[in-house]
């Protein structure tokens, strides 16, 4: 019986992703009527849970914390993608689609994927473990290129608004990609040892158990079909955005939710592998996916749109609001007093969470 079911698992995980390409080129740039937005929103909900399934399997060949970073890498390289396609169509309204996005990613990984980690690994396990070496550095380093990103462009004086020159924005990108490759070269060779998970005496697991580990041919047909489900996840989502944004705006929602909304759907295959890997006691490996999720969103949409604003017309505002500035300070500080211990109580975890449901909460109602 477990063996069929496994069969059959690892059946649907391969046609998903298939799928999901073929209904994305079928629905590419076309009004859809309602019937086929619910086929596609179905569609996508399982290309989330095959995408979660194949970065697993690879993650488990490959092991930590590359594996972590595979599925952390693959997602924002899509996303990034996504959000230079939305601000080529759609003129000055995506002026701040690019800060709203960022901005949800930080929040959603930093808050809520972190925040659902500890509590789910703390209740099942009393205490949460990790490293706070590793977790510490990643902590800083998205404090870092969030604040020169996001924060310094509100006050800056060389352009109107909450905008940077050309020469700041360049500054922003060197910046922000130099620490991103600092940080992967520090996660996965210099210092390795920092981002694997920890036994509750602090012992580094530096290899899971080698039973039932995938070949190499498995591990790159995963491979494949987790590019493939990722493509499908953000394509779909993108042609779901237009139906997403006019309900919020017959609801009277400000127009940022939208963006919310669609950070929420993409960021979903990684809240679930940070999830499960919670509830098998290794927060290391959710904490790497969170934090580098957040570090990759800011350190590679940066660039990326510095790089397309030299051919879109429309202005780029990358400065946060004062609200959203706050909420951004007071993560980092409450993310420090979380990683500092290297341990963490439900407690932690629900303030993390209330954190994000503020967020939720203030970009419904501003």
């Amino acid at each position: 019986m477990i063996v069929r079911l496994g069969a059959l698992a690892a059946r649907w995980t391969a046609v998903v992703p298939v799928l999901s390409v073929v209904l994305l080129a079928l629905t590419w740039g076309r009004d859809m009527p309602s019937g086929i937005v619910a086929l596609v929103t179905v569609v996508l909900a399982l290309a989330v849970l095959a995408a979660v399934h194949h970065a697993e399997v690879v993650a488990h060949r490959v092991g930590e914390p590359l594996g972590s970073l595979v599925l952390a890498v693959a997602v924002t390289i899509i996303e990034v993608a996504l959000i230079v396609t939305l601000m080529a169509d759609g003129g000055d309204k995506s002026a701040t689609l690019a800060r709203d996005t960022v901005f949800a990613a930080v929040m959603i990984t930093c808050n809520g994927v972190v925040g659902v980690s500890l509590l789910a690994a703390s209740l099942r396990h009393r205490v949460a473990v990790f490293n706070p070496e590793g977790t510490g550095a990643a902590l800083a380093t998205v404090a870092t290129i969030a604040t020169l990103s996001l924060v310094l462009p509100t006050f800056t004086t060389s352009k109107p608004g909450p905008e940077f020159s050309t020469s700041q924005l360049t500054f922003a990108a060197v910046a922000s990609l130099t620490l991103y490759g600092l940080f992967v070269a520090t996660q996965t060779v210099r210092h390795r040892s920092y981002f694997l998970p920890i036994t509750r005496n602090g012992e580094v697991i530096d290899a899971e158990d080698d039973i039932d580990r995938p070949t190499t041919r498995t591990t790159r047909i995963s491979l494949l079909m987790l590019a493939l489900a990722l493509i499908g996840v953000v394509g779909l989502a993108k042609g779901v955005s237009p139906t997403i944004e006019s309900g919020v705006d017959a609801a009277g929602l400000p127009h940022a939710v939208v963006g919310v909304i669609i950070a929420l759907l993409v960021l979903l295959p990684e809240t679930i592998a940070a999830l499960r890997a919670a509830r098998r006691d290794r927060v290391q490996i959710s904490l790497n996916l969170a934090l580098g999720s957040a570090m990759a969103s800011i350190g590679l949409t940066i660039p990326a749109v510095a790089v397309a604003s030299l051919w879109l017309s429309g202005p780029l505002v990358l400065g946060l609001s004062a609200t959203h500035m706050v909420l951004l300070a007071l993560t980092v500080a409450v993310g420090t007093l979380t990683v500092v211990p290297g341990r963490a109580t439900p407690l932690q975890g629900g303030v993390h969470l209330v954190l994000f449901a503020a967020y939720l909460v203030l970009a419904i109602n501003p």
